[in-house]
């Protein structure tokens, strides 16, 4: 696989290719354009203006002396002949009489048109431009003047400055590889320092942080880097703690069971002795199954991302949820009072929502005084169903209750097992509830009591 900075630099060396060729051809285009344009346009004014010497008639030897008297003030070399064999004695290179003036030019000069010819010439090493301006006299040919130019070569152009122009350029090459290398240098090192950090998290070294050093997409990505680690961290974290909770739960409950069932074999213990601990062992399996039933449903809600959601009566669900809570209530003697909208339909999942019901209402009442009371009232805010569970309990500290919903935690940590549950009452509830597109808030007054408030998106119409 190819490193980035092998990408960057084959870009660098592309562009540079492209730039060159690029170069190149603009320079031909320039010198074609520019040069060899401006001198055949150059050529052709002056034999223009030698044109107007001539009167007509035969080519005199005089205008041809006038013509050639021009040449020692000119950059080209003019000569007027008769006829174009008499070139032969003028210029200093062989002449193709028959392709300077063939019929195709012969009949552009009959119609008073200058012709052009370039074609390289062995003797200067260089391309010759020559012009061809006709000496016409009623649609006679009666002879013609001839302009030519060696041109120079592009290098010939520049080639004074030559040398001073290849040492700049040499140069500017080795300041440009210079800067560019420290640039992807500079630019690389966040991102090697991001692959050294993801092949130490890779290695489970989740406290790996990158330092960010910038504002721009690799900032960026660092600092998304360090919030995926920070959440890993947390996560890794709270499993841990999760799995040492659990064995914690289940170990004392087993710790029990084994101790009293062995000493029951035994015979250490009998009559009332036995009764109660054959009693107990039964309310730790009791507890015991329903602290894995709750893992089992907080595993589910958690894994499950959607259900099929249908039109609920909110009131009759509750009611099921009051009814299956009963006796708990009974026993201490609590009161659930009820004020429900009759008309509230939401879309929800019956199973689900009784089960966000039940917990919520066993925990006000497995938190309230004896003989209170605890409120449930419905209604509707802003689309929403709001569903209201006031007790007049213990209540909970203010700090803990942003970590009420968390698992296993519980407010009172030396709280005995038999008075406080298991700490994941409230954790289903919050991820049911968001599985119903819904929140939940919770307030509470130390002494005074708990308000859980329930949203629940009515159904659309």
């Amino acid at each position: 696989m190819k490193k980035l900075s092998t990408k960057i630099w084959g870009l660098i060396v592309l562009f540079l290719l492209v730039t060159i060729t690029f170069m190149y051809v603009l320079t031909e285009y320039l010198y074609e354009q520019l040069y060899v344009e401006d001198t055949e346009t150059t050529m052709i004014e002056v034999g223009e203006k030698l044109l107007t010497k001539y009167k007509g008639g035969k080519v005199t030897d005089q205008f041809i002396e006038e013509v050639e008297e021009f040449n020692t003030y000119s950059n080209f070399d003019v000569f007027a002949v008769r006829n174009p064999r008499e070139l032969s004695a003028c210029v200093p290179f062989e002449i193709d009489y028959d392709a300077l003036i063939g019929p195709n030019e012969r009949k552009e000069l009959l119609l008073g048109n200058a012709v052009t010819k370039i074609g390289y010439e062995e003797r200067f090493e260089r391309q010759i431009i020559s012009v061809i301006m006709p000496l016409t006299d009623q649609n006679r040919l009666e002879g013609i003047i001839y302009l030519y130019y060696p041109l120079a070569k592009i290098s010939e152009l520049a080639n004074k400055d030559v040398f001073m122009i290849i040492g700049c350029a040499i140069i500017f090459s080795a300041l440009l590889g210079f800067f560019v290398y420290e640039g992807i240098r500079h630019i690389m090192r966040p991102l090697n320092d991001l692959q050294q950090a993801v092949e130490k998290m890779s290695d489970g070294h989740y406290e790996t942080r990158v330092t960010v050093t910038s504002k721009d997409e690799i900032g960026k990505l660092s600092e998304a880097f360090n919030e995926m680690a920070a959440s890993i961290e947390r996560e890794d974290e709270a499993q841990k703690n999760f799995l040492a909770t659990v064995s914690h739960e289940l170990r004392t409950p087993i710790s029990y069971m084994k101790g009293y069932s062995e000493a029951i074999l035994q015979n250490f213990i009998d009559g009332k002795e036995k009764e109660e601990a054959i009693s107990l062992i039964a309310r730790e399996a009791n507890r015991m199954e329903r602290l894995t039933n709750e893992l089992l449903e907080l595993a589910r809600t958690s894994n499950e991302q959607k259900f099929e959601l249908y039109p609920i009566v909110l009131a009759e669900t509750i009611r099921d949820a009051i009814s299956l809570l009963e006796q708990k209530s009974v026993e201490k003697n609590i009161e659930i009072t009820t004020s429900f909208d009759e008309e509230i339909i939401v879309e929800g999942h019956e199973e689900k929502l009784k089960q966000i019901f039940i917990n919520t209402i066993e925990n006000a009442i497995r938190y309230s005084n004896n003989d209170s009371t605890i409120s449930i009232l419905t209604k509707i805010v802003k689309g929403n169903a709001i569903i209201e569970i006031i007790d007049r309990g213990i209540g909970i500290p203010e700090k803990d209750l942003p970590h009420i919903t968390e698992r296993f935690y519980r407010v009172n940590k030396a709280r005995s097992r038999s008075d406080g549950g298991s700490g994941l009452g409230l954790s289903i509830v919050d991820q049911l509830v968001k599985q119903h597109q819904g929140s939940i808030k919770i307030k509470s007054e130390l002494g005074k009591g708990t308000t859980v408030s329930i949203s629940i998106p009515l159904m659309e119409e």
